[in-house]
Order: structure tokens, then sequence, then C-alpha cells
């Protein structure tokens, strides 16, 4: 096989996914398995003599990963709800273990031995499939948080299980099994928090005390990461993903030195991770007559219960008396896909079984078909369903239309009251008293807080929210709310007005690059729209047809209409810019601010 060309393929097929799945608002997770099963068609994709070499590197992807993940978990985001967490990463997972570990004896047909370990193995969920989904169902933020946290944190208590049952099984041990599980659950643990405490503090110093250049920070923490990673793993056996993860958590709620940047530049290495790590293992799969024959109709069973029972029944029980109302509890039941994790430790724990020649290696075969199945299902079906489920429920914010505004002036409150009026969410962030008790006088929900600060970025619920307007009259501020906010919405929803023109010409903007989109359809400063506003004019709102185009808008109320924005039948907004001219079409309703004598 031509290798170079094959990971070629690979990176450029993974990101391709991703922005096919962007582009038409499908879940990635299911394309990136889809590429994968045809890309391992056309090339007969086999890890073969480098089997061993593979896993440890997807090993050492996933420790990254998770890492990422830990980096994620702001204590703050749970403070009421982290009873429900510890209820779904115990209690729920225990329930988890313990039916699917029954469904695959009784239906799957599976040894008790083997049933008990793929029990264990499919409780794993974690944030190569949770991140995601969620970053295409964008929930509300509580429950959306709830099932980061859950899927984050259940990602390493799930895999030392499962490695812990297979040691056991391995071994065929027949002493203090409870002990021995008991002994084998501490050593882990106390490996990950020394360790992971260790590396923080350390970590800290050296960016405390300006140890690293700024260009080598990202690069020593990624190499850092995965060193700890292998040493963990090499004094306490599957100990690495629970160091890592905890590292990433403690680095996320310590304030003493910032780590933005290491976050920023980890997401981006995720998206990079689990585009390949997808195709890779969906292109390793086997897809024919004689594994579909080998699987049965007991496998298929077997899916449909861990997928429509299984699940369900953990979620209800272990969140009973939570507090959390039935549509979170549903739309939880409804999020539990496996992925990378389970795929490539069922294809280790075989290759072992076969190796050592195991009683159980005639069911190895099975048993990493069976987790594939499970992997390629609950992902196919969760990542088609669950957006509809949230809408249904009432919990998404998938493309949210809602806007963040930078500012509260008067100019700023007209504009909010007529997308508010459209039944659209708004939120307005000022500094200013006076413009903070007008806007709640309006009817507007509004913060009393700087718009760069880390409790509007984390604190402030966003739900609903999908664009900023920066409109302050600092242009300084308006840029640095750009750039906040870019990584979240999208550089292509983050907008800021026209900045003012010095008597040389220039402005008093920094580079362009760092700056949000110019409002509107003209650039025009906060300062000349307070002087419109001043002087009478209006915001007008306007049903286009074919019998009223924007032709026939623009004769009526002349050059000094400023076009702001356009609104579909289904609610989609479209700010206007002065990169294009709007053309909005019939249907739409246009909204623009014209001259006091003009709006009659």
């Amino acid at each position: 096989m031509d290798y170079p060309l094959y990971l070629a393929s690979v990176l450029a097929l993974g990101i391709a996914a991703q922005w096919v799945a962007w582009r038409f608002r499908l879940p990635a997770i299911v394309l990136l398995l889809l590429f994968g099963v045809v890309l391992g068609k056309l090339t007969a994709s086999r890890a073969g003599e480098n089997e061993e070499m593979f896993f440890a590197m997807v090993s050492l992807a996933v420790g990254i990963i998770l890492f990422e993940g830990g980096l994620s978990l702001n204590i703050r985001e749970i403070k009421e709800t982290r009873g429900v967490v510890f209820r779904l990463v115990s209690i729920g997972l225990l329930i988890t273990w313990i039916s699917t570990a029954w469904f695959a004896y009784a239906v799957g047909g599976f040894s008790q031995q083997m049933a008990i370990l793929i029990g264990a193995l499919l409780t794993v969920s974690g944030p190569t499939v949770i991140l995601p989904l969620l970053r295409h169902v964008q929930p509300v933020r509580r429950i959306g948080s709830l099932a980061k946290w859950e899927g984050i944190v259940n990602d390493p208590i799930g895999a030392v299980l499962a490695a812990l049952v297979f040691e056991l099984i391995l071994h065929e041990t027949h002493g203090n099994i409870a002990g021995d599980s008991v002994l084998h659950m501490g050593r882990t643990l106390i490996y990950g928090l020394v360790l992971s405490a260790a590396s923080a503090w350390i970590l800290i110093q050296m960016l405390r005390r300006y140890l690293v250049p700024d260009y080598l920070q990202n690069p020593l923490i990624l190499a850092f990461v995965v060193l700890l990673f292998a040493v963990s793993n090499h004094l306490q056996e599957e100990s690495g993903l629970v160091t890592v993860t905890l590292l990433g958590v403690m680095l996320a709620n310590q304030r003493t030195v910032a780590i933005r940047h290491v976050v920023e530049f980890k997401e981006n290495l995720r998206v990079l991770l689990i585009s390949t790590l997808f195709i890779v293992l969906a292109s390793r799969l086997t897809i024919d007559m004689a594994a579909i024959q080998t699987l049965g109709w007991r496998s298929l069973a077997l899916v449909a219960l861990i997928i429509l029972v299984v699940r369900p029944v953990s979620v209800f029980v272990s969140t009973f008396g939570s507090g959390l109302s039935w549509q979170e509890r549903s739309f939880l039941s409804w999020i539990h896909p496996r992925g990378i994790v389970a795929a490539a430790v069922s294809s280790l724990f075989a290759l072992k079984l076969q190796n050592a020649g195991h009683p159980l290696a005639n069911e190895a075969a099975r048993f990493e078909l069976m987790t594939c199945l499970v992997s390629i299902g609950s992902v196919t079906v969760f990542g088609l369903s669950l957006a509809a489920l949230a809408r249904w429920l009432g919990l998404s914010g998938e493309n949210p239309q809602g806007v963040l505004f930078a500012g509260a002036s008067p100019a700023i409150r007209e504009i909010a009251l007529a997308i508010q009026g459209e039944g659209l969410p708004v939120l307005l962030v000022d500094t200013n008293p006076r413009n903070n008790a007008a806007a709640r006088m309006a009817g507007l929900p509004i913060n009393y807080a700087s718009i760069g600060s880390e409790f509007v970025q984390e604190e402030i619920d966003l739900g609903g929210i999908g664009r900023l307007l920066a409109m302050t009259p600092n242009d300084e501020v308006n840029t640095l709310a750009a750039m906040g906010f870019a990584e979240r919405f999208g550089r292509a929803e983050v907008y800021q007005v026209a900045a003012v023109e010095t008597p040389s010409g220039r402005t008093d903007a920094v580079g362009a690059y760092r700056r949000g989109r110019t409002l509107f359809d003209r650039p025009v400063t906060i300062a000349e729209l307070e002087q419109r506003f001043a002087a009478g004019a209006t915001i007008k709102k306007t049903l286009l047809s074919d019998d009223f185009t924007l032709d026939d808008f623009l004769a009526r109320y002349g050059d000094s209409a400023l076009l702001l924005f356009s609104l579909e039948e289904n609610g989609a907004l479209t700010i206007a810019t002065d990169e294009k001219d709007m053309l909005p079409k019939p249907g739409q309703r246009l909204v623009a601010l014209v001259d006091g004598q003009q709006s009659e």
C-alpha cells in the first residue's frame, strides 16, 4: 500500500468531512465514519505487522484529546449540578456495566466472562464523540455542561474499569477479586492525582516565572502531556487517561497564569486528531458478508437494547430526584455514543487474547466486531437524531439567531428592540449604569459587565445567541470583543461599527485582520447612529414582495436609508455589512434606518 498517499488521504478526508458537516449542518462524526469506510474499501488498509505501534499512537492521541477535554472543564459550570455528574459517572456507569453485560450474555450469546468485559468496555463514551455532537447540537448551557462533564470524566473511569476486568480475565485471577480490583483502582487514582498535581505545579511555575518563551509554550505543554501520559501508563496500566484528564482540570481551574492560548491550540489540535483517528479506525473495518454472518441478528438486537434500554434506564435511575427536568433527562438519555476508545481498546484486547492463546480467543473476533458495531450504530443513531430531539425538547441552540450587543446606548437599544420584536433573543452588556437602567426599563435583558471580561465569556448564559455586534464608542474595546468572541461564534458572525477617522484620514482601529466585520451596508460610527436617532430617524421594517422589491424600497427612502438586517420567513437573521450589497428577496423582511420624515 502507498502509505504517503494513504496518510495524505486520511488528513484530507478528515478535514473535508468536518467542512461538509459545517456547511450542511450535519453531524461530523457520521461523515467521518462514512469517509473512513470508503477509504478502507479503496485502499484495503490494515495496520498489519505495525498493529502495536498503531494502537500506541491511537492511545497517545486519545490522551491528548482527554487533556484538552479536561481544559474545558470549569468547576463553576456545574456548581449547582455537580451531584448529578457524580451520579452519572458512578450509579449510571454501574447500571450501564451490569445491564450491558447481562444483555450481552442473555441476548448477544457471549460467555459470562466476555459479557462482563463487553459491559465494562461499553461504559465509555468520551470527548472524541461527545464534543463534536455538542458542537453540532449546541444545547442550552446547563444540559450541555452536564453532557460534556459526564463524557470527559466517564472516559478514563470506563477505560480503567475495562482494563481491570481484562487483566482479571487474561490472568484468570482466582484470589480476592474484589480486593485486587480495589487495589488496582486505588493505585490508578493515586498515580493520577500525584502525577497530575506535580505536573500542574511544574507547568504553572514555568509559565509564571517566564521560563518558557511564548513560541515554545504550546509545543512544550503538548510534549509534556504526551510524556506524562506514557510515564503514568508505564507506572500503572491505563492510569494515563486519568492523569492527563486531571491535569487538564487543574490547569483550567487555577488563576495563577493565563492558559487561554493553550486552550485554543489544543482545541485546534483536537479537531485534527478526532478527524484523522475516526478516518483511520473506520478504514480498518472489514465489512463483508462473513463479518455480517459472524455478528448475526443477536448482535443487532444487542445494539438496539444498549441504545433504547440501557442508556435511558441508567440516566433516569441515576438522576432520580436530582432536580433535572424530564426534558433534560430525556436529552441525556439520548447521548451516549461509543467512539475511538471503545473501538481501539476492543481491537487491542482481541489481539492480546489471540496472542496469549486464551480460551476466550475464539470469541475475540466477534467481540471486536460487536464493539465496532455498537460504535457505528450509536454514533449514527445519536448523531442523526440528537439535534431534532433537542429542538423538540426545547434544549437546542443549533444555528442560534440571537444577538449579543457590546454597549447599551440609545441607538443600540433601538436596534436591539427591533430584533427582539421579531422574536429573536438579544443580550446587552455595558458598564454604564444609566444605559443599564434605561435598557431594563425598555424590557431588554442586560448585564452590567465589561464585554472583554471572563465573566461574560464563562458565566453568562449565551443560549440562543449566535453573533456579536460590538457597538461601543471605543474602537479598541470593539476590536477586543470581536477577537474574544471570534472563536465562540466564528469570524463570520462577529461585527463592529466603523472606527472614527482621524484628521490625517487614518482610522484609530488596529489591523483589519483583528477586527470584526464592519456594520452596516455602509460604514457608520456609533456617534453617527446616535445623531440620526436624536434627529428623529426610526427603524423601518418592510416585507418585500414581487410588487415591492428592494429597488422600490430604495427609490422611496433614498440613499440616506441605512440597511441593517434582513429576516427570512424561518427567522434566520442576516446582518448587513459593507463587504457586499445586501440583496434580500421577496418574502424576506428588510430592517433599515430611515429619516423621520421618510418613515411616514
